[in-house]
């Protein structure tokens, strides 16, 4: 077949197929997902925006009933909710789940992440994501349950080798910010669970989660590189920060990485250039100090 007939087919058999998922919601679960979006777009923007602490707390209190409430219309997994712009909504490739993940401001050195799982089922089959991360004393070393989650906004989601690769941004206090990369997967009896000992380092140490602290001040890359087909992130020295802050990390223009190992493993590179760069690859830029943008990396104006 000459390849522009197989791209008008292509093109044909893709606007046959994206009706049909859609079409799985009645005209009534179409019209209260329509319904509760307009009030979750309003309450999810009052959350990140809002200058009064009080109302952020009470928009988050109201925004989880009924985020729950909409996504218990049948085949709800098929609805969008595009104008959630506060709300990070990712899938993996084989969209057999999403995940929700938003971010409330509590203060100045506090940030309260909630989250939640929906897998891709007719009837709704959702896990709560609980923040716990204020208590994890080695979060890199320990497997967890959503009741224990790390709390992050994910931006990226990278489908591995039986598990799934989580990135995320973590806005943790005033002076430092986090990145991290969670690991989830699903156990024998359909439980997701988070944090598995994929990440090799030299010696063969395991970690089961990365988490890369920096300087607020800082701009830091960490993303997977479909080109090179590996994860790229700034290497870090520690410096006194600027603000007295005392000891920070921030990016000495060099990069390290993990390349695909065997059994689903990712093996640390300590350096994946020679050349010093004043940027990492990366598929698109993400959180990396550009104002213009949105913690999900998108465009505040548009």
């Amino acid at each position: 077949m000459k390849p522009y007939l197989l791209s008008l087919l292509c093109i044909a058999l893709t606007a046959l197929v994206l009706p049909a998922q859609k079409a799985q919601i009645d005209e009534e679960g179409l019209a209260i997902l329509k319904e509760m979006e307009d009030t979750l777009s309003f309450l999810s923007y009052t959350v990140i925006n809002d200058s009064v602490q009080e109302n952020r707390f009470k928009a988050c209190r109201a925004m989880i009933p009924r985020l729950v409430k909409a996504l218990k219309v049948e085949h709800s997994f098929d609805y969008p909710f595009d104008r959630l712009s506060s709300v990070s909504i990712q899938y993996p490739q084989d969209s057999s789940f999403r995940v929700f993940t938003w971010q409330l401001y509590v203060d100045e050195n506090t940030y309260r992440y909630y989250g939640a799982i929906q897998l891709n089922t007719p009837q709704l089959k959702l896990f709560p994501l609980r923040d716990r991360s204020d208590g994890l004393r080695n979060p890199e070393q320990q497997q967890l349950s959503p009741e224990q989650w790390y709390g992050a906004v994910y931006y990226n989601i990278l489908e591995g080798d039986g598990h799934y690769l989580l990135f995320g941004f973590d806005g943790y206090e005033l002076f430092r910010k986090r990145k991290v990369i969670d690991v989830l997967w699903f156990d024998d009896e359909g439980q997701p669970q988070l944090g598995a000992p994929v990440f090799v380092h030299e010696g063969n140490k395991r970690k089961h989660r990365i988490v890369r602290e920096y300087s607020a001040a800082a701009s830091t890359k960490l993303n997977y590189d479909e080109n090179l087909e590996m994860i790229i992130f700034d290497h870090l020295i520690p410096r006194e920060g600027t603000y007295g802050e005392g000891l920070t990390f921030y990016p000495d223009g060099s990069y390290e990485g993990y390349e695909p190992g065997p059994d689903g493993t990712w093996v640390h590179i300590e350096k994946v250039f020679n050349q010093v760069s004043e940027e990492a690859p990366r598929p698109k830029p993400v959180l990396d100090g550009d104002d213009k943008k949105d913690i999900f990396g998108r465009d505040r104006n548009r």
